[in-house]
């Protein structure tokens, strides 16, 4: 949402944290296989450092568009639907497995497993607590991010959804004081101005054919908005709940995805209680559904260990090219009509995100070059 878009969907202020601290942790990276294989590759062979970068590149812009065509799909297929509030708490369920497995490897016996979790979740009760905020919202956001796809292109989305970026840079400095450069601030207003041509575009425009089911164009923009903002919110909140703390990435997944399932449980009995209870909790599930949830579970945690090869260019670059590969897919397989006004829009996105990549804080412009030069 797991950045879900917690995880895996998409790549939001609190993913970016997690990649952060899992390039710092180096006795971690051993530990998974990770460091050992790296130092040996890159001093016999410097140029495969930047292989790695590009594999990062594809990776990350596979799993942006994988998730989201798929998403799609189930979605948008006739015969029974899912109730997407289930496949939330499976999502959850399976990333607090893969969290919990990779503790248990690290650790390397089950009793300082079990000693490790009792140490820093069950005699750090506290610690739960200011983590169950953004379990809650990422909850929220994961639900609303079923509806929003339900009512949106895939294209229209993965360009709409990069209103993260705003709603997390405007958190940033508000709450965590951080600085945005000239540039930056002129690379969201670009991106804001973007993501309204591409929504301002006729809706019959966007489709040749109808869509199997009925859709709610402005109701999918809305839930995109208000996600973008939880995700914003929650993403810098956990920022700042982590500094400090000696917490593992994996432990705080553990937190994260446990409060997550009771809280999906929650929401699912309040939503769709009555249709679970006739239907059954895996109502309309296939191997499709099943692969939405592994992209959502696993994907976004197989990301953030591979995406500390990338930097911030490439993560950009790897947004630019998942809004292509929307784009295309969709024309392919959902019928949709790329227009000159869409085209227009993605492009100022597209821009926008690879310049508030390009120069953050400190970064000099061509121009401050030649200056320095004189």
């Amino acid at each position: 949402m797991s950045q879900t878009c917690q995880t895996e969907t998409l790549l939001s202020t609190s993913e970016t944290t997690q990649i952060n601290m899992i390039s710092n942790e180096k006795t971690r990276d051993a530990e998974l296989g990770l460091v050992d294989d790296a130092k040996v590759i890159i001093a016999k062979q410097p140029e495969t450092s930047g292989m790695l970068k590009y594999v990062s590149l594809v990776l990350l812009a596979l799993q942006n568009t994988l998730l989201i065509l798929t998403m799609r799909y189930v979605r948008t297929q006739k015969g029974d639907m899912f109730m997407s509030t289930t496949a939330v708490v499976m999502s959850e369920a399976f990333k607090v497995l893969a969290s919990l497995g990779i503790i248990l490897y690290q650790e390397g016996s089950f009793k300082k497993f079990v000693q490790h979790l009792v140490d820093n979740i069950i005699k750090q009760p506290m610690d739960c607590v200011k983590v169950s905020i953004p379990s809650i919202i990422y909850v929220l956001q994961n639900n609303l991010l079923y509806v929003a796809v339900s009512n949106l292109d895939a294209a229209t989305y993965q360009v709409s959804y990069q209103l993260k970026i705003l709603t997390t840079a405007v958190f940033s400095v508000f709450m965590l004081k951080k600085q945005i450069s000239k540039l930056q601030w002129t690379s969201l207003v670009i991106l804001f101005i973007g993501v309204s041509v591409v929504q301002l575009q006729p809706t019959e425009s966007k489709q040749k054919a109808p869509p199997a089911v009925e859709q709610n164009p402005m109701l999918g923009f809305i839930c995109v908005v208000i996600s973008c903002c939880m995700s914003g919110f929650a993403g810098v909140y956990f920022e700042k709940i982590l500094k400090g703390t000696k917490g593992s990435v994996w432990l705080r997944n553990v937190q994260l995805g446990g409060l997550g399932v009771v809280i999906g449980l929650i929401t699912m009995e309040i939503n769709d209680g009555t249709k679970v209870t006739e239907k059954g909790f895996f109502h309309g599930y296939h191997s499709i559904v099943w692969f939405v949830i592994f992209l959502q579970s696993f994907g976004g945690l197989c990301v953030a260990v591979v995406v500390k090869y990338a930097d911030n260019i490439l993560k950009g670059f790897a947004t630019s090219a998942a809004i292509i590969l929307s784009c295309i897919a969709s024309i392919y397989f959902f019928d949709f009509q790329l227009t000159l006004q869409f085209s227009l829009g993605a492009s100022l996105v597209m821009y926008s995100v690879y310049m508030y990549s390009r120069y953050p804080v400190g970064a000099s412009t061509s121009t401050d070059v030649k200056v320095n030069i004189k």
